[in-house]
């Protein structure tokens, strides 16, 4: 098939990448030259782990293409994504500017005697599609006045909300454990059945559901996720208080099929480009209707405070007073395996740091570039995690990336001014920091000091 996607974004550069690697002609388009020129060149925009081979072999290939101009790019196009932001307003709300600033340009470009399915696979509220459409017929009106427009019979609008996780979303893309697709067109129907047959062979469901019913999927997903993860760090909260282990709660409670595994692990809070943006837009949603979603509220209020926990209880092993004090900070980006750092808690360590007069030397794998491209020099970036170290009073753990977990302990005692570690991944085991004789403390769990040798001192 001949696809155009149109925004060459975290999701619209996955999912040109994957669908031409199933064999369709892949065309992609976005505004931004300097961005398209490095693209054509071969040069990767996003880093997400096993995407730059598929994206060099289709690009040698032929099989996926860039350009700047919406008109070339959709001029032979079956499909048409639209895989642009929706950033948050002030209020929560998703600012659908930039998809209905592209569907007024489809209007007056489109093809009538061309049939064009036209997706949404931005995360969009409930009543986006039809949105959408209204915007396309309008503006092939107002380009053409006295012809009869598109017509229904030109085009339709279909949600396909994406649901790829930063870090492994070539393997959600390639291998999902559902596709979910909103249309009330059985002719876009069967497009998009043999679209994606090849990424559902194992059987996994492609789900037909209404164009509403598909846009609200998305947000009560990730909301869902959102609000696993916020009751587990309100349950390492209580854990603490009453001498709980949040690990011991977290397999007792996993092991229920009814619950699941998954998202149950605490730390610092959730951030990134989804939850928090799409738990928000889901909120106004409901206020627009007149829903007071008080699960959701909740969730964000809580979200907020996990950011920071970490910082009472720095402030405490220090006497109240972080000022002048040095800090080692492992981890920027919101999670592992992705350079993201929007809503990252590891930016709200380091603000709330600074408010009390310390100082932050900070490595990540991937994220420290588009830190230093957010903040500036109001931190220092080491070249490794060892040298973050370097005259620090303690050590923070903010993302759990697999080269923290297994360190070596003896340079981190030798070099930390103090053996203090403050983790927010809760990624080492209690007993064996005790007996290495660190002061540790993470998250729903005892805080551990040094064990005291049989004697005393």
């Amino acid at each position: 098939m001949n696809i155009a996607v149109v925004g060459t974004g975290y999701v619209g550069l996955v999912t040109g990448t994957c669908f031409a690697e199933t064999g369709n002609n892949v065309v992609c388009i976005d505004i931004d030259s300097t961005k398209v020129a490095k693209l054509k060149s071969g040069q990767i925009t996003i880093f997400e782990p096993g995407l730059e081979k598929l994206f060099e072999r289709n690009l040698n290939e032929g099989r996926l293409s860039f350009t700047t101009s919406l008109a070339e790019g959709i001029a032979n196009a079956q499909i048409i994504f639209l895989a642009l932001p929706t950033p948050p307003g002030a209020d929560g709300s998703a600012d659908l500017k930039y998809i209905l600033g592209v569907a007024n340009d489809l209007g007056s470009i489109l093809n009538k005697n061309n049939y064009t399915v036209i997706i949404d696979k931005s995360t969009v509220p409930v009543g986006t599609a039809e949105k959408v459409r209204l915007a396309i017929t309008n503006a092939a009106l107002i380009a053409n006045p006295h012809g009869d427009g598109l017509g229904e019979a030109a085009f339709d609008v279909v949600s396909n909300p994406e649901f790829l996780r930063e870090g492994v979303a070539v393997a959600d893309f390639m291998k999902p454990d559902r596709v979910v697709i909103g249309t009330s067109s059985n002719k876009a129907k069967e497009i998009m059945s043999e679209l994606y047959a090849p990424f559902v062979r194992s059987g996994n469901p492609v789900i037909f559901m209404n164009e509403k019913s598909a846009e609200l999927t998305k947000y009560a997903a990730n909301s869902f996720l959102a609000t696993k993860i916020t009751f587990m760090n309100e349950i390492a909260r209580l854990c603490e208080l009453v001498g709980a282990d949040v690990d011991m709660v977290r397999k007792g409670i996993g092991s229920d099929d009814r619950i699941g595994k998954r998202f149950l692990f605490s730390g610092i809070g959730y951030g990134g480009s989804c939850f928090p943006k799409d738990v928000q837009a889901l909120i106004h949603s409901s206020k627009e209707v007149a829903y007071d979603f008080k699960i959701l509220n909740a969730v964000t209020e809580v979200n907020e405070l996990q950011k920071t926990v970490l910082i009472p209880k720095i402030e405490k092993y220090f006497g109240g007073n972080i000022k002048g004090k040095h800090f080692a900070l492992w981890g920027l980006a919101f999670k592992p395996n992705t350079d993201d750092i929007r809503e990252a808690p590891a930016l709200y360590i380091i603000d709330a740091l600074l408010n009390a007069g310390a100082t932050v030397t900070a490595f990540d794998p991937e994220a420290m570039p588009n830190v230093q491209a957010e903040i500036g020099d109001k931190i220092t970036y080491a070249k490794n995690q060892y040298e973050a170290l370097q005259n620090a009073d303690a050590l923070i753990i903010a993302t759990e990336w697999s080269v923290f977990r297994t360190p070596d302990f003896v340079k981190i005692e030798n070099t930390l001014t103090n053996k203090a570690i403050f983790d927010g991944r809760n990624l080492f085991d209690l007993h064996t920091l005790q007996k290495l004789g660190f002061h540790y403390e993470s998250i729903g769990r005892e805080a551990i000091s040094p064990l005291i040798p049989q004697g005393g001192l």
